[in-house]
């Protein structure tokens, strides 16, 4: 492995970051978009701050941190047979993934002036990407399974 294995690690720990960031920011986002619902100057600003946020960095991280993660597994000769602890942390991931899915469905439906949600629907649903990274956290620390 060396220190190849080190390096490509770090990138996903960084890429993780980056994409974790933007899955707690963007909620937040939409919270206080959707409180200034109908205030078109101040709208306009979130809508450029969600857009650059998925684009530039959500994405990208998100990307990243797949095809760098699906690379260790090789690497790490984790694939066959694949362990409960890894099974489990991706199932997690792919929640993560289904959850930024769900994000980039409110980005379309603020930019389209359909959204209908409320900001409490989006501070509970800012929860999601905490829990899921405490089982991916735990999964892999502890590989209790």
């Amino acid at each position: 492995m060396g220190d190849s294995y080190l390096w490509l690690k770090a990138v996903h720990i960084l890429a993780v970051i980056s994409w974790m960031a933007g899955l707690f920011y963007l909620p937040r986002l939409f919270v206080y978009h959707s409180e200034n619902a109908g205030k078109t100057e101040v709208t306009r600003v979130f809508l450029v701050m969600e857009r650059r946020l998925l684009r530039a960095i959500m994405r990208p991280a998100a990307i990243v941190t797949l095809a760098t993660g699906l690379v260790l597994i090789h690497m790490g000769g984790w694939g066959h047979p694949m362990p409960v602890w890894l099974m489990l942390k991706l199932l997690f991931v792919i929640g993560m993934l289904v959850f930024h899915g769900l994000l980039e469905m409110h980005s379309v439906r603020f930019r389209e002036d359909r959204e209908t949600r409320t900001s409490r629907y989006f501070r509970v649903i800012n929860e999601i990407p905490t829990v899921l990274l405490l089982g991916i956290v735990i999964f892999v620390v502890l590989k209790p399974f």
